[in-house]
């Protein structure tokens, strides 16, 4: 019997913006929130959730780091119950030209980006493979589909993830496994990005920034779709942001 009588979702990555905003989505529909972060308060946004009227338990771990994967997902198939939907929200956005860009950097981007999502992706999918079915999705970024001066790490990390999802998508579709990416061509609405790039930021007017609300709506609808459509990957742009 689950130790809690909702449906599951975990949201890997439920950082102050698109992560708190896919969990709060979510909770609307009634779910239990596993929300995860590698450091962090937490308590804000759980107490965010109960005031929707669902719940949530919160998690510090770091995604890049094999056992403590492991060890989050079975905690939460054990005290919580089976994992319905798995959203890897992780980022790992820095800017470096080239020449300035170290070794440590370079891996460490890699780690979040790609090595993070292969190692939720694995636990998670062993689990609901055994159910023949659930949805694990996977945010991605401009970097998944093309690199850009100065964003070498980023992009190469980025670009690993979205064939992981392919791969992934390909595998575990046919068993009752719907994966998908979430392109995200555009700035997220949030203060540590226009702090990082105030010229590009207060350039965008107004609704040419990404409300984090907005882009979790796409979250769920994704998790909605019947099994005779599936969506593996969706972009999502402001309307003012160029091809």
């Amino acid at each position: 019997m689950a130790a809690i009588d909702k449906p599951i979702a975990l949201v890997v990555g439920a950082g102050d913006h698109l992560g708190s905003a896919i969990a709060r989505r979510f909770a609307r529909e009634g779910y239990h929130l596993a929300v995860t972060r590698r450091r962090g308060d937490l308590s804000a946004l759980c107490k965010e959730i109960n005031a929707l009227g669902s719940s949530a338990t919160a998690f510090h771990s770091d995604a890049r780091d094999e056992g403590q994967v492991t060890e989050m997902v079975n905690a939460v198939e054990s005290h919580l119950g089976p994992i319905q939907v798995a959203i890897f929200n992780v980022g790992g956005n820095v800017r470096f030209n080239l020449c300035d860009t170290s070794t440590r950097v370079y891996r460490k981007v890699w780690e979040m980006c790609a090595l993070a999502g292969f190692l939720v992706g694995r636990e998670v999918a062993g689990k609901m493979l055994a159910r023949k079915g659930g949805t694990i999705l996977f945010t991605g970024a401009s970097a998944s589909l093309r690199g850009a001066a100065g964003f070498s790490a980023f992009s190469g990390g980025k670009h690993a993830l979205r064939a992981l999802a392919q791969s992934m998508a390909r595998e575990l579709g046919p068993q009752g496994i719907h994966v998908a990416h979430i392109v995200v061509d555009g700035l997220i609405r949030n203060e540590a990005t226009a702090e990082y790039l105030p010229d590009l930021y207060a350039s965008k007017g107004k609704d040419g920034i990404i409300e984090p609300d907005d882009l979790a709506e796409i979250y769920w609808q994704l998790h909605q779709q019947p099994r005779s459509a599936w969506t593996f990957e969706i972009d999502a742009r402001p309307f003012s942001e160029p091809w």
